[in-house]
């Protein structure tokens, strides 16, 4: 009879206080891990320097610059949006007399309000309404205005019918806004 080369062990054999063992040690692993839990990844997270948690300043109260005789101003069109990178939303505003004829023209204002100020206050106008032009379109886009607008080719033209259609875009540059024509705009 040959001898095996390695002797029986005892502890090969499996017996149910191994089992037992087992799913002692399974159990106490499952509890532990739902205890234990990473903290949550950070890496990809930024932080901006400056929150939007501002709201736009509101056009109500505002002494527009326009001659309106007995009729008051009207807002016509508003857009908003961060134009000097401050965090704070700045209102972009289409104003006009209310007329109850005709087609007044129209002024573009920028309203701001500080984080210490309690009331907003006009910073620029981008249109005069001595420019006799009706805004069509307003928006804000990455930090510019953008209006599409209507008016007249010279003074011959009758206030009725506005013969130019013009586009315009205007960004905060060195503390002053800087009117361009947007990439693709066209004049009819």
């Amino acid at each position: 009879m040959q001898q095996p080369a390695v002797p029986e062990l005892a502890h090969t054999h499996t017996r149910p206080i191994h089992w037992l063992a087992t799913a002692t040690a399974l159990a106490a692993v499952i509890a532990l891990s739902s205890v234990l839990q990473p903290r949550p990844a950070t890496a990809a997270q930024t932080t901006d320097p400056h929150p939007t948690t501002a709201t736009a300043p509101a056009t109500t109260g505002i002494d527009f610059p326009l001659r309106c005789g007995p009729v008051k101003p009207l807002v016509v069109k508003k857009a908003t949006g961060d134009l000097d990178g401050d965090g704070r939303p700045e209102t972009i505003a289409a104003v006009h007399c209310d007329s109850a004829m005709g087609t007044p023209p129209d002024g573009l204002y920028v309203l701001t309000q500080g984080a210490d100020t309690p009331h907003p206050r006009l910073v620029a106008t981008l249109l005069d309404p001595g420019e006799r032009r009706t805004v069509t379109a307003l928006t804000v886009q990455d930090g510019a205005v953008l209006a599409t607008y209507l008016g007249y080719s010279s003074a011959d033209v009758p206030s009725c019918c506005p013969d130019v259609k013009a586009d315009a875009k205007w960004r905060w540059k060195d503390n002053v806004f800087i009117r361009s024509t947007p990439a693709g705009a066209h004049t009819v």
